[in-house]
């Protein structure tokens, strides 16, 4: 399946609608990781914002676009520096960003055993560092996708 700017754009913003409506009706679980999923989709859509019809593309774009990593993907939609520039006066999107990086996509794998809320604290406050006003990962993507 072809996947385009816009189809990852439309992914990015219903996997947080999902990941809400999880968390909602108390499965953090689901929620972590579609939260986490949203941010990666995002990232897809600034990369391939940055890919021109017909080229053929750069293997070394390609090899790292491929991947769950949000950090590779942040380094392959080349928004690293643009980043760490923005985190130095951002307190909101440090924290925010540092939320985020934490996940992975094998935490759809990851049951919060153990966890005296059951995961709705951790999966909340994922869900805020992606979608928060002030700080807010994906916010701060979209400027960019």
């Amino acid at each position: 399946m072809t996947m385009n700017r816009d189809d990852f754009q439309q992914l990015a913003d219903l996997r947080l609608k999902e990941a809400r409506a999880l968390l909602t009706a108390e499965f953090p679980d689901g929620a972590y990781y579609l939260a986490g999923y949203a941010v990666e989709c995002a990232l897809k859509a600034c990369i391939a914002k940055r890919t021109q019809q017909h080229d053929f593309p750069d293997k070394k774009l390609v090899d790292k676009s491929h991947t769950h990593d949000v950090e590779r993907l942040m380094d392959a939609a080349g928004l690293t520096d643009l980043l760490k520039n923005e985190i130095a006066g951002d307190q909101e999107l440090e924290l925010d960003w540092e939320a985020v990086r934490e996940w992975s996509e094998q935490s759809r794998y990851d049951v919060f055993k153990g966890d005296p809320t059951g995961g709705l604290v951790t999966a909340q406050l994922l869900i805020d560092a992606v979608e928060s006003d002030k700080g807010g990962v994906l916010r701060w993507i979209k400027q960019s996708w």
